[in-house]
This record gives structure tokens, sequence and C-alpha cells, in this order.
């Protein structure tokens, strides 16, 4: 007996979504805790590397299982075809049409709705998960009046393609204020309460060091200017140590101090007290009052 899950995020030209992923995982984990072995295939385009259809031979297994999400399709008819000789279940599904191929052949519909009734459960519900980083990404605009010493094309196209292979949450993060476009705060309060409630910030704009700062939030910041800008400038000014010069960008910069900042180290020295402005607002004092 050998059991192969799949689920939308297995096809090629499928879907991976969170809740189908979470649902192939706890119906694995169930499978092997049961003492079946069991593998689990994925699109080439969402996991390369691993188990594919491919390579999943189906004299290899007794029992497919397709796991989560809407049962109909050329696709779900594709693996009653491929896997004839194994038995095939749909579990935790939602069945729109009873009499779809799809659906009919399958030797067994566990279905979570599409029978008239209240629907059961969904199997990501109680599937198992870890913790990962929360991590704001803000990025410097174009910032033309630096002229020819600026590298935010290429330090950005180095920062992001770092930043795809970590394991972390990423959040688009925009300093940039709305009131008619839901995608970015109305407030500086609404960001910094969004801020203060990542693990870290990843920014190459000056405002996305400085806030993170201003909240306890450890931040590596990467200065797109060559020669310093106003990120490195603020750096010194903050005595923040994670940052990160243009002409240094790339892995081998940014991974100790991603390192660094998720520590708790990092997280003591950005809550550190620090200078708030005073110096400034003295000197337009000084000017306004004589």
């Amino acid at each position: 007996m050998r059991a192969l899950v799949t689920g939308w995020p297995s096809f090629l030209h499928g879907e991976a979504t969170a809740g189908d992923v979470l649902s192939m995982r706890r119906v694995a984990d169930s499978l092997r805790a049961a003492g079946v072995p069991t593998d689990l295939v994925w699109s080439p385009g969402y996991r390369p590397g691993v188990l594919h259809f491919d390579d999943a031979d189906p004299a290899h297994y007794t029992h497919l299982v397709f796991a989560c999400g809407p049962v109909h399709g050329e696709q779900v008819e594709w693996l009653h075809d491929r896997y004839a000789r194994c038995r095939r279940i749909a579990v935790g599904v939602s069945v729109i049409d009873p009499t779809a191929a799809a659906v009919t052949g399958f030797h067994r519909v566990l279905a979570r709705d599409g029978d008239g009734g209240g629907g059961v459960p969904d199997l990501s519900v109680s599937a198992r998960s870890s913790r990962v980083p929360v991590a704001g990404i803000a990025l410097a605009p174009g910032q033309r009046e630096y002229g020819e010493r600026r590298r935010h094309e290429q330090v950005h196209k180095a920062l992001l393609s770092w930043v795809e292979g970590l394991d972390c949450a990423r959040i688009p993060l925009s300093t940039r204020l709305a009131t008619s476009d839901w995608r970015h705060c109305a407030t500086p309060d609404a960001l910094l309460s969004l801020v203060q409630r990542l693990d870290v910030v990843v920014t190459t704009r000056m405002h996305g060091l400085v806030l993170a700062l201003s909240v306890g939030v450890p931040a590596l910041a990467v200065d797109p200017v060559t020669g310093g800008g106003k990120v490195s400038a603020q750096g010194h000014a903050l005595d923040w140590p994670a940052v990160v010069a243009a002409e240094d960008a790339g892995a081998e910069a940014f991974q100790p101090w991603w390192r660094w900042c998720l520590s708790a180290a990092a997280r003591q020295e950005a809550a550190r007290g620090r200078a708030d402005g005073a110096e400034l607002v003295s000197g337009l004092l000084r000017e306004v009052l004589g």
C-alpha cells in the first residue's frame, strides 16, 4: 500500500493556495500517522526539484487522494486516466456538479460542501504549520536627484532575488499614504501600527529604516546610492549597524545582517532610546524665535 496525495497545487497549470497546500499536508500527515507510506506531488512551477507527476509512476501507488478545491475540469479527469489502476479518493473538496466526469471518476468523494447542506470544516483548519518571520519590504522610488550615483535598479534586483529565497512571509510595505486606495495606509499612525507587528523590515528607503526603529523593529537597510546617500546617513545618525552599501549589495552581505536582525540582540538594539530629532527642532526654533 502506498498513497499519492494530489490537489490543484500538483498541476503544472493549477494554482497553489495556502488552504490547498495545508489540506494536502494534513492528508499526508494523517495517512503517514496511520502507517501508510505517502508521497506528495507538486507542480514544477510551484516547487521545482521535488516530486512531480512525470516522476510519480502510477505503478508505484495503490491509492490516489485528491485534497481540497473544486472537483471539476480536464486536469482532474486526467488523473483518472493516468492513475486508473489506483483506488481514487477525493477528500475535503467542493462538488459543483455531481454528474461531472471529474467527480464520478473517483471511487469515493468525501465532500466539504456542494451537497446542499451546510458543509463540514475544511481540512486546513487544523493542519500543522510553522511560524516564520514576517518581513516588510519597503523599496525606494527612482530618486533621480542622485543622478549618476543611482544604483536602484541593480540594488533592487539583487535584494529581491535574495528575498525570494528566504523562508519568511513577505509583505509589500509602502510609506506613501492614500485615502482613496485601500492598498495604502491612510495615516502615519496606521502605517506604524502595521510596522510594529513585523519581525523585520527590509528596505532601501530612508524612512523604511527610520520608522522601523521608531517602533523598535530591526531593519536591514540597503543604500541604493553609490558612495552613500540618506539611508547611510540615517544609519550613522541613529547608530544602526545593519546598513549595506550599494557597492556591497548581494546575498553575502545581506544574509549575516538578516540573521542578526532576527535575533534578540537586534530587537533590543532597535528598541533602545535614540535621539528624537530635537537638534533639528531646536535649530528651527532658534531661527523662528530669534
